[in-house]
This record gives C-alpha cells, sequence and structure tokens, in this order.
C-alpha cells in the first residue's frame, strides 16, 4: 500500500469503529485477534447486505431455493469433502521475530510493490512462478523463490526462515458430555457442504428440476495463522453461498452465465465497473475444472470478493461413497442426440461463494468519502460522508425536528409512526441541526426531514440529500413516498 493509501484504511477503520459499525471483539479484555463485533449501524448494514443477496438469489430466480443447515455437522462430511486431507496453506515460521506468515501472502506483498514501482510484467510473473510452485507443492521451490526476491519478515527485517509447512485450517471440538468419551467434530470452514448433503431432501420436497440452485448464508470458522486487513480475512465470518446443480456437460454454459450475472449484481449497487476484474485460477482447486475470483480495489489493492467455481461432480460423488447412500437425479427430459431420457446421473455444480464480511468492508471502502466544502463567504469546512446506496444504508430517513419545542417534537413523531413500518427510520433531537446532519452524514443516512415552524403552518417540511447536500421543500404527506421511490 501506499502511503495515501493505507492513511486512507485507517481512517475507515477508525470511522467504523467511533460510529458503531465494526468493534474489536472482548475489546476490554485487549480484544481476540482477527475476530470483530458488529455495533448499531453495522449489523443493520450487514443485514441489508445479506437480505439483498437472499432476494436475489431466492425471489428473483424462481428455480433456487433456500437452508439454513447447522454449524456442526457429522466429521465424516469434511473428510469426504477433502478438508481433513487438503485444507491446508503453507506456512512459514521466522527464526528471529518467531512469527509465522502464510507463504502466498508474503509473495502477494512482493509483488505488489513491484507493481507501485511500475514492474507490473515482473510482478505477474512472479504471481505465475508462485502458482505453478503452489500447484505442484514444490514447497523448497517456493522458499528458494523468496530467496531469489529477497523476502524479509516486517518485523525482524531478515531472511532467516524456517522449512515451509502445511498447517489445517478447521478448528476442532468435542461432541458430548464427558470430553473423554467424545467425538471429535469440527466448526465448519464452509457452509457448502450443508448444502450438498441436503440435495435430495431439497430437490424432492421443494420439487426442483434440474438446473436448479440452493442457497445458503451462515457462519463458517477458519484458523487463520495470519489474519490481516481488518475484517478482509477473519477466524468467525460469514458466507452467502449458492450451489447450482446442472446436467453434466453443461456447466461451463452457467459457469459463464453465473460469471456475468453476479458482477451485475455488484454492480446494481451503483459501484463503477472499473472497481472490479475478473482472475482465473491457474492453480486449481482439488474439486474443480474452472474457477475465478470477482475482485474489487481495496484501498490495499485488487482482492477477491467472490468466487465463482465449476466443482464438477465430486461433491456428491464423494458423499455418495463416503455415505453409502446414492446422490443422483432422475432426469425425464430427452436428450435429442439419443431420443432417449436423460436418465439417472449425479449432476454438476457451479458455485458462487462470496463474504458477507468482506462485501461489507467493500461497502465501507467505496462509500467513505472525506469531503472539503465552500461555504458562500469562501471560508472553508469538511465533513465525512459514507456515500452507501440507499437501498442497504443502515438507516433510510432521519426525521430532525428543528427545537425540542413548540410542539415540533409531536408532528415529527407523528412522520416517525407513518414511516417506520416501511423503512428503518432515525430520530433526534439533539444539538443544532448542522451537527445534526453531519452525524447522519457519517452515518451514511441518504435523506434527513426538519420539522419546523413552517411546518406548522402549511404542512411542509425540508429534505435534505445526503450526496448532494441539496435541500427542498416538500409536503410531509409526500416524505414517505419519496424515500420508498428512491429505495
Amino acid at each position: 500500500m501506499s502511503i495515501q493509501q493505507d492513511n486512507r484504511f485507517q481512517a475507515i477503520i477508525s470511522h467504523a469503529k467511533e460510529y458503531g459499525f465494526v468493534f474489536q471483539s472482548s475489546e476490554i479484555y485487549d480484544g481476540l485477534s482477527a475476530v470483530y463485533d458488529y455495533g448499531p449501524y453495522g449489523s443493520e448494514l450487514k443485514k441489508n447486505i445479506r437480505d439483498y443477496w437472499w432476494k436475489s438469489m431466492t425471489q428473483m430466480h424462481d428455480n433456487i431455493v433456500g437452508i439454513d443447515a447447522a454449524i456442526f455437522m457429522h466429521p465424516t462430511t469434511w473428510k469426504a469433502s477433502g478438508h481433513v486431507d487438503n485444507f491446508s496453506d503453507p506456512m512459514i515460521d521466522n527464526k528471529d521475530s518467531k512469527k509465522r506468515y502464510r507463504v502466498d501472502h508474503l509473495i502477494e506483498a512482493k509483488a505488489d510493490q513491484l507493481r507501485e514501482k511500475g514492474a507490473e510484467s515482473e510482478a505477474d510473473a512472479l504471481i505465475a512462478q508462485m502458482d505453478q510452485l503452489l500447484a505442484a507443492e514444490d514447497f523448497a521451490g517456493l522458499k528458494q523463490l523468496m530467496t531469489d526476491q529477497k523476502i524479509v519478515c516486517s518485523v525482524s527485517g531478515t531472511a532467516n526462515w524456517t522449512d515451509i509447512r502445511q498447517f489445517n485450517l478447521m478448528f476442532s471440538t468435542q461432541l458430548g458430555s464427558v470430553a473423554e468419551d467424545a467425538d471429535t467434530i469440527y466448526l465448519r470452514p464452509e457452509t457448502a457442504q450443508g448444502i450438498f448433503v441436503n440435495f435430495l431432501n431439497v430437490q424432492k420436497t421443494a420439487r426442483m428440476k434440474i438446473p436448479f440452485g440452493i442457497a445458503q448464508t451462515g457462519k463458517a470458522f477458519r484458523n487463520e495463522i495470519v489474519a490481516r486487513q481488518f475484517i478482509f480475512r477473519m477466524r468467525e465470518f460469514e458466507q452467502m453461498e449458492m450451489q447450482f446443480f446442472v446436467r453434466p456437460g453443461t456447466q461451463m454454459e452457467w459457469y459463464n452465465y453465473w460469471k456475468q450475472e453476479r458482477l451485475n449484481w455488484h454492480k446494481s449497487l451503483g459501484i463503477p465497473a472499473e472497481k472490479y476484474r475478473y482472475h482465473d485460477h491457474v492453480k486449481l482447486a482439488h474439486y474443480a475444472d474452472a474457477a475465478l475470483d470477482i475482485e474489487y480495489e481495496f484501498p490495499f489493492g485488487f482482492k477477491e470478493v467472490e468466487g465463482i467455481h465449476s466443482r464438477t461432480d465430486f461433491d456428491l460423488k464423494s458423499h455418495q461413497e463416503y455415505s453409502k447412500k446414492k446422490q443422483q437425479y432422475f432426469d425425464a427430459d430427452v436428450d435429442p442426440s439419443t431420443g432417449k431420457p436423460y436418465g439417472n446421473y449425479i449432476p454438476y455444480v457451479v458455485e458462487t461463494s462470496i463474504g458477507l464480511d468482506r462485501m461489507f468492508l467493500l461497502v465501507m471502502s467505496h462509500a467513505y468519502d472525506e469531503e472539503t466544502l465552500t461555504k458562500e463567504d469562501g471560508s472553508t469546512d469538511s465533513r465525512v460522508v459514507m456515500r452507501i446506496p440507499a437501498k442497504i444504508a443502515p438507516n433510510k430517513l432521519a426525521i430532525l425536528p428543528l427545537m425540542k419545542k413548540d410542539g415540533l417534537p409531536e408532528i415529527a413523531k407523528e412522520l416517525l409512526e407513518e414511516c417506520k413500518p416501511h423503512f428503518k427510520c432515525f430520530y433526534e433531537e439533539k444539538d443544532a441541526i448542522g451537527k445534526r446532519y453531519r452525524r447522519q452524514d457519517a452515518i451514511g443516512t441518504p435523506f434527513c426531514v426538519t420539522i419546523d415552524h413552517q411546518t406548522k403552518e402549511d404542512g411542509t417540511v425540508t429534505i435534505r440529500h445526503r450526496d448532494s447536500m441539496m435541500q427542498e421543500r416538500v409536503a410531509m404527506k409526500e416524505v414517505r413516498r419519496i424515500v420508498t421511490e428512491a429505495l
């Protein structure tokens, strides 16, 4: 990161705490690393993002339904999925600082430094070489690459590294009342497996016909050795995943469909297309025949927000093998090449997987703006404004009586009672109106309505628009309609 980018990112982190978006977990006990709590406005924003995704998947697509699977699952689930044997990261320790790092993070940071110096092609070549070595699990080659690139520990400044080792990322716990008799189970590292083990339950009960999808949101847990960049990489996080079951041989058609469909969803929030890019995977997961990331340009560079993966039939086939229960679908549609029904087969799967916490950080990063204002007398002022898209903003409308007397609060509360069943409202009567406007700007409230003495005379109010700060006089009875249409 450049100094300017780092300053902006630190400002976003400070703003998130100061205005009740995100707090460090267990802060009064000095916090818990890479675990965060969402405050009053953060929890609302997070819920609104989740609801917007859920509606776009299950309401706007007539062939996608939702489930809510348990966090605890039978331990064989994770053997079948490959997580017990394959869910690990190559890690390296610095002998001087005693700090542990993910190898790919160290090399990616070096590539970022090269890009900042204008050496784009050299950075791309470095990442490509890293991907090849990771794919081959050539740890000696990776360590040599670090030596060649003169990669050092940011704490000790030395390159006194250990050998590279793999670390499994799953949290384990015990299920049972007596620890000695308990079975080891895992906190799920992803929500996808809860969908796969319920494939037939959902297909039969919801009477779904291929192609169809199953969506789920929920918590997942990964023992990230190196967690960094605020809520971008956490040990307890939330995913929004959809598994789309398709006829074998059609997976690439649907892969390309969801690649574009998901990018369209991001752009529907009003975030510029140039802030996004696709990144095709060179190293594919053991279950995939195609994969890409949708990356967003955070203050710390382009990073993954959502993954689109063609998972083939790996998951259902593996669960069929381990459970000894058939995971097949009977397709009565006629194959035009044979004139006969497609019959029984294990479906292929195209996955869309987005991190809710990362999407939250994306929205915060895009929305945060420090603005210098010029007054009529030529003097300047400043404000911090969160330009959060109105449809997902924590509060949609702030209702502000100009004074705490003369019947103005009573009129304001009438408007509050009318609007709050339809969208989230905020009421405040403390401090000067200018200060209250600034607080709502910092929270991201798209509209403020001021009730003043003229309201008592003609039933009009002043409505203020967050982004432009434009104020206009409208009939109080029109406020609900104006806000609703903007949402």
